[in-house]
Parts: C-alpha cells; sequence; structure tokens
C-alpha cells in the first residue's frame, strides 16, 4: 500500500513509533517534530526519550524556514505526521524530504490520518507509520502498528541482538493480523466514502458559519498543498474539527449527537460510525495547556471521525438540529 520495500508490524500504534525513533537516534543526538503531533507521540518525545539522552525540538512543520533553522550537527530524524493531530495541518512531505536529504536525516511520517489518500514514500519519505488500530482495521475491534521502510532498515529493526522493535517486544499477535489483514482489503472502497461524506459536511458546517477544519476546504491553508500531494481518488480523507467555542458547548453536543444514534463520543478514529472527542481533554492531554493554546488548540474544538452514512444529507440536518438545539447554531444562520 505505501510501496516500500518492506513492513513489520506491531501491537499498537505506540508499538511502532518508538522502536523507530530509537533506533535512528542514540543519547546526545536530536530529533526535529511537528508541534501538533498525536498526544502519545509528544509524551514519549517530550517527557521519555530526554531522559535516554535524546532531545527534541518541536516546531510549526508547515513553515520550512523554522524547521530547518531547528536542525543542528546532532539532529538525525526529522518527525511528522502527513496529517496532524487534532489540527489536521498538512505537512508539505516533498519540501521536507529535501530538508532531510540536505541535512543527512530520516524523514519519517505517520500516515495514520491519510491512508491512500497520500503517498508519503513517493514523496520522499523515507519510514511511514501506521496506526493500524484506525482507519486501516476500520472496526475499532483491534490495536495494531506498522512500519513501512527498506528491507536494510526493517531488518535492523528486527535484529535479535540490538533491533529496537524486537528488544522492546511490541509483537503483533498473529490473529489480530489475520483480523486486521482481512479489513484492509475493503480500505480503498472505505476511504472513498470517508472522504466523500467528510467533504459533504464540512462544506456544509462551514456555510452554516460553524468554524471549520477540513483539508478539502478551500479556506483550509493547506488546501493547495494536499491538492498537490494527494491521491484524487481517494479524496481528502475522513477527519475533520469544527470549533463551538466551549468545552461545555463541545460536550453538550457531543453527548446529544451520541444520544442521537448520530455516532459515538470516542477517541479511536476510522470507524464505520461517526466518532467525536475533545482533543484538549483526550488524545492531546499531555500536551499542557499553555502549549495547546500556542499551537491553537481550543477548548472548544471537537475533532471527528466522519463514518460511513449512506445519506449523509438525512446526517447533516440531524447534526444541525442538535446545534440549533444548543444555540450554537441560530435558525436563521441555517
Amino acid at each position: 500500500m505505501e510501496g516500500t520495500e518492506t513492513a513489520t508490524v506491531t501491537a499498537s500504534g505506540m508499538g511502532a513509533i518508538t522502536p523507530v525513533l530509537l533506533q535512528l537516534c542514540d543519547t546526545g543526538e536530536h530529533i526535529v517534530s511537528s508541534r501538533t503531533i498525536y498526544g502519545g507521540t509528544y509524551a514519549f518525545l517530550k517527557n521519555l526519550a530526554p531522559r535516554l539522552g535524546i532531545d527534541t525540538s518541536f516546531v510549526d512543520i508547515t513553515k520550512l524556514d523554522v524547521v530547518e533553522a531547528a536542525i543542528t550537527p546532532k539532529t538525525k530524524i526529522l518527525y511528522c505526521e502527513s496529517v496532524s493531530n487534532p489540527l489536521l495541518e498538512v505537512a508539505d512531505i516533498k519540501g521536507l524530504s529535501e530538508l532531510a536529504k540536505k541535512h543527512n536525516l530520516k524523514l519519517i511520517v505517520d500516515n495514520t490520518f491519510s491512508p491512500l489518500s497520500i503517498s508519503p514514500i513517493n514523496l520522499g519519505a523515507d519510514i511511514v507509520i501506521h496506526s493500524l488500530t484506525k482507519f486501516i482495521n476500520g472496526s475499532s475491534d483491534a490495536v495494531g502498528g506498522v512500519i513501512c521502510g527498506t528491507q536494510e532498515f526493517i531488518d535492523e529493526l528486527r535484529n535479535v541482538n540490538d533491533g529496537a522493535a524486537m528488544l522492546l517486544g511490541s509483537t503483533m499477535d498473529s490473529l489480530r493480523s489475520a483480523s486486521i489483514l482481512k479489513n484492509l482489503r475493503t480500505l480503498h472502497i472505505r476511504m472513498q466514502q470517508h472522504s466523500l461524506n467528510a467533504t459533504y459536511l464540512a462544506e456544509k458546517f462551514e456555510n452554516a458559519g460553524i468554524k471549520t477544519v477540513y483539508p478539502g476546504l478551500a479556506s483550509h491553508p493547506s488546501h493547495n498543498l494536499f491538492k498537490s500531494m494527494m491521491n484524487e481518488k481517494y479524496g481528502f480523507g475522513g477527519m475533520m474539527t469544527i470549533d463551538v467555542g466551549s468545552l461545555d458547548k463541545a460536550n453538550a453536543l457531543m453527548e446529544l449527537m451520541q444520544e442521537r444514534n448520530l455516532g459515538y463520543l470516542a477517541v479511536s478514529l476510522g470507524f464505520y460510525k461517526t466518532l467525536f472527542s475533545a482533543p484538549g481533554s483526550s488524545t492531546s492531554s499531555e500536551i499542557p495547556e499553555d502549549e495547546q493554546a500556542e499551537m491553537g488548540l481550543s477548548d472548544g474544538l471537537i475533532r471527528f471521525s466522519i463514518g460511513l452514512d449512506a445519506d449523509i444529507e438525512r446526517t447533516y440536518e440531524m447534526m444541525k438540529s442538535c446545534m440549533v438545539e444548543l444555540g450554537i447554531l441560530k435558525t436563521e444562520m441555517v
């Protein structure tokens, strides 16, 4: 799927991320990472890696000059997500790849949010990581991860003497492997529908006056960048955010939508039902509040993983009625 020579599966997404970083970085070395990444990855780089003598600079990954300014003689890795969690910032993978090659670094891309929509290896990435738990499995019934790279690098990870994937023990269970492989076979169909539904809802929410972030909207600051990288057949992905102004309103809306069977209040993503969460108090809670504010992660932000609804027009009308009922939308706005 990712076009690499080979891959190795792990017991979780973090079980894929941490061995790669530890395989490539020794004590005294340095990583440059996007500031908007999955909370678990952030916590590892911010809190645990320094105990091993590995430091990280967190930067605005959308500004290549800022990224390059953070590179030091000790830097070994550029790390980013194709589409960041949860702010949906889009990484210029070609530009980052050029920087990586210029400074002899490895570019590692977490592509969990955009499987099939973006192919990082084709854009110059060295290693691609996924949490298989999400879109690739698609059923919220298994946990897994995968590392895609060269045969040489995957062999290093698996080495019984000094391979980080081998020695850290994040091995995937064989029954889970079989289950996820079965679901992988429908990913191409599912991603098309996730993208179709997310595009429809994002346009409707934005037109109704809701602050909406989705790479498929012309208002997204990286809309054209995403278009230049995407595999058009699979669209802009199934992830979007809206901002309803406060955590109380966000929680009230999510609870009402769950009550009306519009989806589930859950921190996962990629399920056939729509899932929603307030990232500041869930998947990004590891990031201190002042840093959340600095990166633009507000209390009222709701992250949506849009499901596979066959009648997305009906879904929107029901979501809209929930927003009107809670005073998030005024009737004259819709």
